[in-house]
């Protein structure tokens, strides 16, 4: 029977078909075999790389492509082979480890009740690393969670990390983030927001400001895959576009958002660099576990900045080893092993490989790092733990009524003077 028409328009004959909502899954739950079939890798150094100054259509091709430098034996092939000093790699590897070394020991603190909340970037440590190292401080960073490579690679001090985690005398946000969500403008470190969205449109917005002033600085953002589905998302790369915001985009593609996997967000459909396409923007889609691969992708992406070309969107291809946070149990969605399958391996293991092959490193000088690295975190958390932990030591009431207004308002000096501060 076909379809027949009324007065109130179409109505639907005995033999249509039902219409049915599609909800993505991923390949693998809790208690199958972990599944990466689905992923196409290029080979290390297949992938052109296109002039600083091409079209953005000329990179089209670079959003379905993965950009790779090292290869299994750990050496550095292709056209994105970048020059790094084989001390700054060096320096790398120690900062990463370090990072690893501070993400473990303020895990165990959590579960100690010394903090009520803590998030761990283990397997993503090369992109934080890498970019913090290639971008000066006087550049913004604005992050999101996991990047807190980012302040270790440029030294910033650990027990001022530990103090804002701990909420005590000395955090240098006076207790007023949530752990783990850091600030600090000499590092080019712009205040964390739980609204990940939100820190896109920021970044762009401050990028047009430095351009609009005349000024050399460039801002560089971060995103996961879960938060590209929001609006605050699309709206920057609107803007990045129209004004050519020296900014670059990251969307670091973990795989997983708290709970849910990246096709919940597109990623079935399309990889998330393809999504700079429509907005007429350059794309590379990028191997996030090779130090190299996203040293040279950020360095191509910061010479256009600079050159006043514009914004760059850079899909980070990686994987989030641990849990979202210490609020959630990954045992829940994935099976437990599946980060030991993951076909891009371990950051730090291949840049290990490479420092190998280059003659710079050892098995032995690599113990001997991760026991350096790992004591010097032991050392920061006893003074921070001095100072005192979650509710042990916190700061003065009287830092609510500061850095509110640059001159205090009548009602604050009313408010504190009640108060007794």
């Amino acid at each position: 029977m076909s379809k027949t028409t009324s007065r109130d328009g179409p109505q639907k004959g005995r033999n249509a078909p039902s219409l049915s909502l599609r909800v993505p899954e991923p390949p693998a739950r809790p208690g199958d075999a972990p599944d990466f079939s689905h992923i196409v890798l290029d080979e290390a150094g297949a992938v052109q790389r296109p002039p600083v100054d091409c079209a953005p259509a000329d990179t089209r091709e670079h959003a379905f492509r993965l950009i790779r430098v090292l290869n299994d034996a750990g050496e550095a092939v292709g056209p994105w082979a970048p020059k790094v000093a084989p001390e700054t790699l060096v320096r790398a590897m120690k900062a990463m480890l370090l990072t690893r070394a501070f993400d473990d020991r303020m895990h165990r603190a959590h579960r100690q009740g010394k903090t009520s909340f803590y998030m761990k970037c283990t397997g993503e440590e090369a992109i934080a690393v890498a970019q913090g190292m290639l971008l000066s401080p006087q550049d913004m960073g604005f992050p999101t969670y996991r990047q807190q490579g980012l302040l270790i690679a440029r030294g910033y001090p650990l027990v001022d990390m530990m103090n804002q985690i701990y909420s005590n005398t000395d955090d240098p946000v006076k207790g007023r983030q949530l752990p783990i969500m850091y600030s600090s403008k000499d590092y080019g470190f712009f205040t964390i927001s739980g609204n990940l969205g939100t820190q896109v449109p920021q970044a762009v917005g401050w990028a047009m400001a430095s351009a609009y002033r005349g000024d050399d600085k460039v801002a560089i953002s971060w995103i996961g895959d879960g938060a590209t589905a929001e609006g605050d998302f699309h709206n920057a790369l609107t803007f990045a576009a129209v004004y050519r915001a020296p900014v670059i985009l990251n969307i670091v593609n973990n795989q997983w958002a708290i709970s849910s996997f990246q096709g919940i967000a597109g990623g079935l459909e399309t990889t998330f660099a393809s999504k700079a396409i429509g907005y007429g923007l350059p794309c590379l889609r990028v191997d996030g576990n090779d130090f190299l691969a996203v040293w040279a992708a950020t360095e191509w992406a910061y010479e256009r900045a600079r050159a006043n070309l514009g914004a760059t969107v850079i899909e980070l291809f990686t994987y989030r080893a641990a849990q979202h946070s210490t609020s959630d149990d990954p045992s829940r969605y994935r099976p437990g092993d599946e980060y030991d399958h993951w076909p891009l391996g371990d950051p730090v293991a291949r840049l290990k490989a490479h420092l190998i092959a280059l003659g710079v490193w050892s098995d032995e000088a690599h113990e001997a790092a991760v026991k350096a690295a790992e004591q010097e975190v032991r050392e920061a958390g006893r003074i921070a733990d001095a100072t005192g932990t979650l509710g042990q030591s916190r700061p003065s009431v009287k830092t609510m009524f500061e850095d509110v207004f640059k001159e205090p308002d009548w009602r604050l000096i009313e408010q504190r003077r009640e108060v007794g501060v």
